[in-house]
């Protein structure tokens, strides 16, 4: 395993289609473990100092890494690092801000449908920094673990909940360290660059049986559609419909416990049930 051991803060780089800022230097006081796996990486230990969240404004912008270093720890005074690109993720706790008291019953019963319990193994794949507050407000557990393609908002997320595991890199590649899991939300499963099968396939060698599958959107079919015009480098495909679910699910050893598809709301629930024995 290689690891990068960065004493600065973090900015992490914002999409390339923004004009870029000047880069932003500070005095380093505390440090960023930054591990390298195979398809992802871990932030294992991040505490940032307040110049980061004074910075968050900068989010739509081009940033580099920046630290003035003391003479004894070596002649690097300023790390650029322009060839790091992520897209924009902000459309999604924007869209939640927008129409907060509308979509806070709706995403409690996106949790619930989790039945997350205090030994609970809980990992949240492309979910918004507003779906963790809830989780960990509203559901203990004994282990919560946020996939994203996205440093900046797992970055945030560290900040406020040190005990909270992020893993930045794509849902098949996760480390099966963490498992077995006993929930998975698939909180924005549009934006993932992979086929249902491939998905169901990583699950299903992550997860405990009897674990529960959450695969949801707050705002439904429609607003998914009109996020994907928006934002067609984000979003790339559409919600599964209930046949293609269920087909993909059985194959997998899934079964289909809910399945909600209104224009305002999307939720589908599947238990990971035991393998045959003549597999």
């Amino acid at each position: 395993m290689n690891s990068i051991f960065l004493p600065s803060s973090l900015l992490p780089l914002r999409p390339p289609h923004h004009q870029s800022a000047p880069c932003v230097g500070f005095q380093p006081r505390y440090n960023f473990c930054y591990h390298n796996y195979s398809m992802g990486h871990c932030l294992s230990s991040l505490s940032l100092p307040s110049t980061f969240i004074s910075l968050h404004s900068l989010c739509n912008h081009q940033s580099c890494i920046s630290a003035t270093i003391p003479s004894n720890e070596g002649a690097i005074s300023v790390i650029n690092i322009e060839d790091f690109m992520e897209k924009d993720w902000s459309f999604l706790d924007t869209d939640e801000t927008n129409s907060d008291e509308q979509l806070k019953p709706k995403v409690d019963r996106i949790i619930s449908a989790g039945d997350i319990g205090e030994t609970s193994k809980v990992l949240v794949s492309i979910g918004s920094e507003g779906f963790v507050d809830r989780i960990v407000e509203s559901s203990p557990c004994q282990l919560l673990l946020v996939v994203h393609d996205s440093l900046f908002l797992l970055a945030g997320i560290k900040e406020k909940y040190d005990k909270v595991k992020c893993w930045q890199g794509e849902l098949i590649y996760v480390p099966e360290k963490w498992a077995p899991l006993d929930v998975v939300f698939l909180y924005f499963l549009p934006a993932l660059p992979f086929k249902l099968v491939q998905v169901f396939e990583a699950l299903a060698r992550q997860c405990l049986p009897g674990a529960r599958l959450v695969i949801s959107h707050p705002q439904g079919r429609e607003a998914v559609e009109c996020q994907r015009r928006q934002y067609p480098d984000v979003v790339i495909s559409d919600l599964p419909d209930e046949m293609t679910l269920q087909n993909v699910a059985v194959d997998h050893n899934f079964e289909m416990v809910e399945f909600v598809d209104e224009p305002g709301f999307y939720l589908a629930v599947l238990k990971f049930m035991e393998k045959d024995l003549e597999e």
